[in-house]
């Protein structure tokens, strides 16, 4: 990130993690340390997809992308406070036609075989989706999109795609990881209760689905972002800490 990245949301400056102290910016080394946990774990050896296939979707979306051109990336869940990669400035940044919501079924990270957890997905829903968008600068914009697409696209779960938006400082077109409906992990919009009683009991070895929402909800409040969805969830998370209490 640059010096004056957060010049038009300076509050969040202490809120965003640093990419270079990121546990979840995967560089190649990085990346083999994830993938060894992973085998630890009983996973086996295709329990992702191959660099191969990774690169491939990258390419198939980024490969024409123009040398002298930064990329927007849009981030609704981790990557507001925990991006990974580096970036020249963030804004609020509207996607409309989309909302937020736990879709995908995670075995691994904050979710184990044991104890399963929901991941966040970006869904086609009416209303709108208010998230950050960061730029990537045009000279980094490979380098640090293919350390970008190892975390999102890992198991393929997200269909990336190009999605017009709004911000404070102007219209812009910005990369996001929408739902992938197709995907085996995919299970949808579940009632809201059942989805707080996966939340609740979720955990893996990146910690619990529940201290996920929980930074949500605190970095969602701290931009003065209202999601009904994800407050109503948190609400019930909070429910069932009292009643396991």
């Amino acid at each position: 990130m640059t010096a004056d990245a957060f010049i038009h949301l300076p509050s969040l400056r202490d809120r965003v993690t640093d990419p270079q102290k990121s546990l979840l910016r995967l560089t190649p080394e990085m990346f083999a340390m994830w993938e060894q946990r992973a085998r630890a774990a009983g996973f086996p050896a295709h329990w992702r997809l191959s660099d191969e296939v990774i690169e491939q979707s990258r390419l198939s979306l980024l490969g024409d992308h123009s040398s002298g051109d930064d990329l927007w990336i849009y981030c609704y869940g981790s990557l507001m406070w925990d991006p990974g990669f580096h970036f020249t400035e963030v804004r609020l940044a509207d996607a409309r036609g989309y909302q937020r919501r736990f879709t995908l079924k995670i075995e691994l990270g904050r979710g184990s075989r044991k104890y399963p957890g929901l991941m966040l997905s970006l869904e086609r829903q009416e209303g709108c989706c208010r998230g950050l968008a960061f730029r990537i600068a045009a000279d980094v914009v490979h380098a640090e999109s293919a350390i970008l697409w190892r975390r999102e696209m890992l198991r393929g779960g997200y269909s990336p795609a190009m999605v017009p938006m709004s911000t404070p400082q102007g219209p812009i077109t910005a990369l996001a990881f929408v739902s992938n409906l197709a995907h085996a992990s995919y299970v949808g919009e579940l009632p809201l209760d059942q989805t707080a009683a996966v939340i609740a009991s979720g955990k893996g070895i990146l910690g619990t689905n529940r201290e996920y929402l929980a930074q949500l909800a605190i970095q969602l409040d701290a931009l003065d972002i209202e999601d009904p969805y994800v407050t109503e969830l948190y609400r019930q998370i909070d429910a069932h800490a009292v009643s396991d209490a």
